[in-house]
């Protein structure tokens, strides 16, 4: 099941955004100091760098991805989660809207 309410957290207004506003997320902070990201991404094929560990989750829509190094894509709807290395990179083909959480570490 995913996401679907984020309660008592503080929450950055300025939003970021990438790839000419394919991407955009919002940081997100929970009391204990844990920072995630939400946002969407818009139909396109895009290259994400991670730093640190990384678990996206999907809460509306859906997405293909495939990690560094390999050739095969897998697919992901609400509910899914992928996860990624840090210091990596990982591709992304959305058709549709692709909402999601990315939880870090």
């Amino acid at each position: 099941m995913s996401t679907t309410h984020i309660s008592g957290v503080t929450v950055a207004t300025q939003a970021s955004v990438y790839f000419d506003g394919k991407c955009v997320s919002h940081g997100i902070t929970y009391p204990d100091g844990t920072k995630k990201s939400v946002g969407v991404v818009l139909p396109a094929t895009l290259t994400f760098g991670t730093a640190a560990p990384e678990i996206m989750e999907c809460v509306a829509g859906g997405c293909e991805y495939k990690l560094a190094g390999s050739d095969t894509w897998h697919s992901v709807g609400p509910g899914d989660r992928f996860s990624v290395p840090g210091q990596s990179s990982f591709d992304i083909r959305v058709s549709d809207a692709f909402h999601y959480i990315c939880h870090y570490g």
